[in-house]
């Protein structure tokens, strides 16, 4: 997918215009931001805006998150117990301590490519 980000006032209503005119193209739609389909069209759309808006239009490739291939099977199982937790206000750090649960320094410096 294609993010494209507006940054000033005119590049946002480029950016709805053409979410508007072209929606078949357009993925998802969050007010300054948009997904656009990873088409030849999607990127001639975001392109134009580009053009028009320079530096007030941002583009970026995406691709979605696949947390199966992306984590370790301690992180996934780490959320889950955390969000299963019988106190709500226990900050993650304590959550963890003492069991075999990954700590959060270990996990900020592991990339998600390393997963």
């Amino acid at each position: 997918m294609l993010l494209v980000i507006a940054y000033s006032r005119e590049a946002r209503q480029s950016l709805r215009n053409v979410c508007r005119s072209h929606d078949g193209t357009v993925v998802r739609q969050f007010g300054r931001v948009a997904l656009f389909e990873a088409t030849e069209f999607g990127a001639f759309q975001a392109l134009r805006l580009r053009e028009k808006h320079g530096e007030a239009i941002q583009l970026e490739q995406t691709v979605p998150f696949n947390e199966f291939a992306a984590l370790r099977s301690e992180v996934r199982a780490a959320a889950a117990a955390y969000e299963d937790r019988e106190t709500p206000s226990l900050p993650y750090e304590q959550f963890q301590t003492g069991t075999e649960l990954p700590a959060p320094t270990e996990m900020k410096d592991r990339d998600l490519s390393s997963g």
